[in-house]
């Protein structure tokens, strides 16, 4: 019997989008997690492919490039790869990490100090480290960021029967938290403040008495002066704190950025000058990365500033519910940890840009553009959707418990 090949034809076009759905349906079946927060996700994504094509305009016609080729090839790239990291992460346990937690400590207190030794220098300050064969760089302090949530929300889970316990417990918790600030802040004070602000916040939902974590603070404040006014960095963070607070003194130069970043924030008004519209763009030394809030600010306005608020709002609050439905301490305190991190980097970047915070080198979470900082951020974002899809299998259970005691018949 005779068939016509364009009948076969059909039916293999008719396989191959069938297989194809299939694999769609199969990979958005095993998505879990807050939808929210993953629908926050991809809104922060294409913001950050949007304001980052703007901001790049004059570093690739500096570099002689297009800005298709430096954004799309470069940054592009990263936040799909981010967007696959975070997938990745939140189909693994979250309790795998505590397992790895002391060894993300011991790799990444070596890593620090070799950063200071032998880092890359830029700024005056050495933060970053390079990845041999690959040759991309990166933040350590990223690292640390994750290491150190990780081991203290494993600690404190595992020290509640005793928490109390200054030489069991406190000293050990302390002394990590202390040794990571005290490293990081010599070359990155910003990062290490932040990161002793979620460990502070950790303490207090992991029951650390008050008085102790009191000592904590003014053992903070006591290295925090140390690094300040003794630290190799001590002329620049005085500098800045200076051009901070007393603005009208300083020299032109020392201002710039801020500056910049003011006008940027004054000329877009309520709804902006449109995208890709952006003059401060061509003056403000880093405006896809410390500065992009007031890029957004200035080519969307006071509206699309505000929406970008909102997001990181929404996402503490689903963050916070994930924390106090979480069945596990662990799982609860890594939540919390990474949540906390994740938004008051974000609200630190914006206080920069609108003026309300010495400037700093803190990118925007998931927004700024970046390579391994943005894989990293995609890691914690992944980390906190498994706990997420935990909390949702852990009720799924618990309700089918419910229908099956209320479907077993009386006795008696």
């Amino acid at each position: 019997m005779y068939t016509s090949n364009a009948h076969i034809d059909q039916d293999d076009q008719e396989q191959t989008s069938a297989g194809n759905k299939f694999s769609i349906d199969k990979l958005l079946a095993r998505t879990k997690g807050d939808r929210w927060i993953w629908l926050i996700i991809i809104m922060l994504s294409l913001i950050s492919i949007m304001a980052v094509y703007s901001a790049t305009g004059a570093i690739a016609y500096k570099k002689n490039m297009t800005v298709e080729k430096f954004v799309f090839v470069k940054h592009i790239i990263f936040v799909l790869l981010g967007i696959f990291m975070i997938y990745i992460s939140h189909l693994l346990d979250y309790k795998y990490y505590a397992g790895i937690s002391k060894i993300l400590m011991i790799i990444t207190l070596p890593l620090l100090l070799y950063t200071l030794a032998f880092g890359t220098n830029l700024n005056g300050a050495a933060r970053w480290v390079q990845v041999p064969v690959i040759g991309l760089t990166f933040q350590t302090s990223d690292l640390a960021k994750l290491a150190l949530i990780t081991f203290l929300a494993r600690m404190l889970t595992k020290k509640q029967e005793n928490i109390k316990d200054v030489k069991n417990a406190f000293v050990p918790i302390m002394g990590s938290v202390c040794v990571v600030f005290i490293l990081i802040a010599l070359a990155n004070l910003s990062t290490a403040l932040m990161l002793f602000g979620v460990s502070i916040l950790l303490l207090i939902i992991g029951r650390i008495s008050i008085k102790q974590i009191a000592i904590v603070c003014v053992g903070g404040v006591v290295l925090l002066m140390f690094v300040v006014f003794l630290g190799p960095r001590r002329e620049t963070y005085k500098s800045r704190i200076n051009s901070f607070l007393h603005p009208e003194l300083q020299h032109s130069d020392k201002t710039f950025q801020s500056d910049h970043s003011k006008i940027a924030l004054a000329t877009g008004g309520a709804f902006g000058k449109g995208p890709g519209n952006s003059t401060e763009r061509n003056f403000l030394p880093h405006p896809y990365s410390d500065f992009i809030f007031a890029i957004i600010i200035e080519e969307y306005g006071t509206i699309g500033g505000l929406a970008v608020m909102v997001l990181y709002l929404v996402l503490l609050y689903r963050c916070v519910r994930i924390v106090t439905r979480s069945p596990k301490a662990f799982g609860a305190l890594l939540a919390a940890g990474l949540s906390f991190s994740l938004t008051i980097q974000a609200f630190a970047n914006m206080a920069v840009a609108v003026g309300l915070g010495p400037v700093t080198g803190v990118p925007l979470p998931l927004v700024s553009m970046g390579g391994t900082s943005m894989i990293f951020t995609s890691i914690a974002f992944g980390i906190i959707l498994s706990v997420s899809r935990d909390v949702e299998e852990y009720s799924e259970k618990k309700d089918k418990e419910k229908v099956i005691v209320g479907t077993i018949p009386a006795m008696g």
